[in-house]
């Protein structure tokens, strides 16, 4: 299930990235979840890291054990690597959207301010 998740969560994100439209909740929870992402993967390299500095200094540790770690943090840090990268452009994107929101709002006339004269 939580590989699913991840699955849609990247798919939105590169949607978003793409300049598909969004509303600010969602940005809000992209944001959130996105984070939550990193939060996570970053915790598996450091275990990761932590199992390979025991596996090392351990001398009856087979090569099977170290190349199962060396396999996982393979490939856990370009997913961390890209879960960075997306946040970061996410983060800019919702800065962007912000701006311009703000900036629409500012320009559209206050219907309770009456007629211009």
């Amino acid at each position: 299930m939580t590989e699913t998740l991840n699955v849609a969560l990247l798919s939105r994100l590169r949607d978003v990235l793409a300049d598909e439209p969004v509303t600010e909740s969602e940005l809000r929870t992209l944001s959130e979840q996105a984070d939550g992402w990193v939060r996570a993967l970053r915790g598996q390299v450091d275990a990761t890291e932590r199992r390979l500095d025991a596996l090392v200094t351990d001398p009856s540790t087979s090569l099977t054990e170290l190349a199962g770690e060396l396999r996982r943090v393979e490939i856990l840090l370009p997913a961390l690597a890209e879960a960075h990268a997306l946040l970061a452009g996410l983060d800019a994107r919702a800065r962007e959207l912000r701006s311009s929101w703000l900036i629409a709002q500012a320009e559209t006339p206050d219907p309770r301010s009456g007629p211009e004269t």
